[in-house]
Order: structure tokens, then sequence, then C-alpha cells
């Protein structure tokens, strides 16, 4: 069963910019999935999507066969619980703690007042711990976010999606702050998480060569519209350049 499909998606941001153009494709579970593409071809638009942090114009979008494209906010707060977000810039709160900022991933599975006076089972701190172990965070544990590197506030990112115990993790552009050793270490991360956890992974990248060395799939995007769908080893120079329309993708960073 398809853990995400879209079926026809248009979206259109202030009436006039035409981001995304009868988008169709379906993501099985299990699967580790890259979407590649120039800026602005869409990328972002379609993670978003999945989780409505954008709202598509109209088409449907699917998340383990519940139309999410017109659902309510209690929906919507169902939805968020199992799908975790990865951002470029990590989106923690840089005043708090490591193990605050991982056990912020189970508030969508408590109560509003929970939430606010911070109340996690011990449970639940246990695991927090566990996941920062694995993630070799141990020693930042209970350091302030603003102190860690960018490969470091990444991990913390993950380890608060894995918190969530998500079905499906959307990666925006998760690479693109760091530099070469510090983006292997993500993505050798979400390679494992996606392997040992089973738990679907879709990334936004830049870097072709990154896409290639760890994605099962990968779609490219032009404007809006996927003009490539498939296993790496068939992604060539040739449609490379019908991806970027140009040789920009061939402009990329190798990493490890």
């Amino acid at each position: 069963m398809s853990i995400v499909e879209f079926r026809n998606v248009n979206k259109i941001y202030n009436k006039t910019t035409k981001a995304l153009t009868d988008v169709s494709f379906s993501v099985e579970k299990g699967e580790f999935v890259s979407i590649i593409g120039p800026s602005g071809s869409g990328k972002s638009t379609i993670l978003r999507c999945i989780n409505r942090l954008v709202d598509a114009t109209n088409g449907k979008i699917l998340f383990n066969g519940y139309d999410v494209s017109y659902a309510g906010k209690r929906e919507i707060r169902q939805v968020r619980k199992k799908i975790g977000m990865i951002f470029q810039h990590y989106n923690l709160v840089e005043r708090l703690s490591v193990i605050e900022n991982v056990l912020h991933g189970r508030l969508g599975h408590k109560s509003t007042i929970s939430g606010m006076l911070g109340y996690y089972s011990e449970q639940e701190k246990e695991k927090a711990f566990s996941i920062i172990e694995k993630l070799g965070l141990i020693e930042q544990a209970y350091k302030r976010c603003d102190e860690l590197s960018g490969g470091q506030k990444q991990r913390v990112s993950i380890a608060r999606s894995i918190m969530q115990e998500p079905s499906l993790i959307l990666c925006d552009e998760p690479i693109a702050s760091l530099d070469p050793n510090a983006s292997k270490i993500i993505m050798d991360q979400l390679n494992n998480i996606n392997k040992t956890m089973n738990i679907t992974c879709i990334l936004n990248l830049h870097q072709v060569d990154v896409a290639m060395r760890y994605s099962q799939r990968i779609i490219g995007l032009t404007s809006g519209k996927i003009v490539y769908d498939g296993p790496p080893e068939t992604l060539t120079k040739e449609k490379i350049y019908d991806i970027y329309q140009s040789n920009e993708g061939e402009l990329i960073t190798d990493v490890g």
C-alpha cells in the first residue's frame, strides 16, 4: 500500500504563480525517495503539501489512504503525528537544551496543558536519551542548541522527528547548510533510520550525486512538472540536463 499518493495535484500561489502542474506519483512504505530539481521547481511545495503546511489548489493527496487535501484542523493534527519534518535551518528552539528539543517531538501526542507544563513520562525521557545516544549526541544532551554546530543541530532535528514515532519523515534540503563531512553523517543517519526502523523518507536535495548514492528512487522536477521518476541507475547525464535545463545538475558537491 502507498503511504503517500499525489493525484493530479496543482498548486498556484497568489493566483498567478504555478508551483505544481498536474503532479501524480505514489511512494510505497519503506521507500527512500529523493526529489531533485532547480530552485523554484516545486520541491519544497510537494513536501509541504503532504503535511498541509501548504494547501494544494486542487487534486488529491493521500496519506496512508486518507485524503488530507481538505481535512480539517483536528484531522490534520492527527496526520501530523505520524509525519516528521526536518528543515534546512533545523527549526529548533535554540535557547532550550538538546533533550528538551527532542522531547518536543511528543507534543503532538499530548494535551495542550501537558505540553505547556512540559510534562513527560519517565518512559518518554528514557526513549529520548536512547535516541540521542544512537545519534552520537549524548555528551551534548544538556547543552543549549545555540551552542551546537550545524551538523549537530540537524541530528537533534532528526532525533526530535524519531520521538514522534512517525511512519514518514519529510526532509526539506536537510544538508544544504552543511559541510561535506556533516552532510555525510546526516545522510548516513537518515539511511540507517530508513533501513532499521522502516520509516519512509522523502527528501529534497540539490546534490544530485548524493541523491544517486542514497536513494532507491529519484523524482526530477522542472517548473513544477515531473520529468523523471525512476531508480538512480537510469538517471543519465542527459536526463539530469533535462531536469535542470542546464549543466547545473553537474555542479554538485561530493559527500564522503
